[in-house]
């Protein structure tokens, strides 16, 4: 874990480099010591149908949900979201600088005794020295 889900209207498709959002997300979630380098999942989802504020098809969203197994203190889940939110705003400044687009992100816990996990991504990682 952390797990980052991205929504994103359609209509930003074009708009915004989704690949160069969920790198930049990937790039700072590893470098936040609460977030296991290993755990690390950043995916994307375009939204078909939607509708936004007065209904103006202009309108776009791009909506993070991050989700981490329970146990870090408030603080440093405050700190990892305002990182994660910064990272996100410095990719999107030129989009939303000319295209109107709201910009949110959430932070919930994952009760671990509800989410079992496996997996070999750690036995495929290089060796630290």
């Amino acid at each position: 874990m952390p797990h980052f889900q991205i929504d994103y209207s359609a209509n930003l498709e074009d708009t915004v480099d989704m690949a160069a959002l969920c790198e930049a997300i990937r790039a700072e979630a590893a470098g936040i010591d609460a977030f296991p380098m290993p755990g690390i999942r950043v995916r994307a989802t375009r939204v078909d149908h939607y509708a936004i504020a007065d209904g103006n098809p202009k309108h776009g969203f791009v909506d993070i949900s991050v989700r981490l197994r329970e146990g870090r203190p408030d603080d440093v889940k405050q700190d990892a979201i305002a990182r994660i939110f910064e990272a996100a705003k410095a990719c999107l400044v030129d989009a939303m600088a000319t295209h109107s687009i709201a910009l949110s992100a959430e932070m919930r816990d994952i009760d671990a005794a509800l989410s079992p996990k496996t997996g070999t991504i750690r036995d495929h990682l290089p060796k630290s020295e």
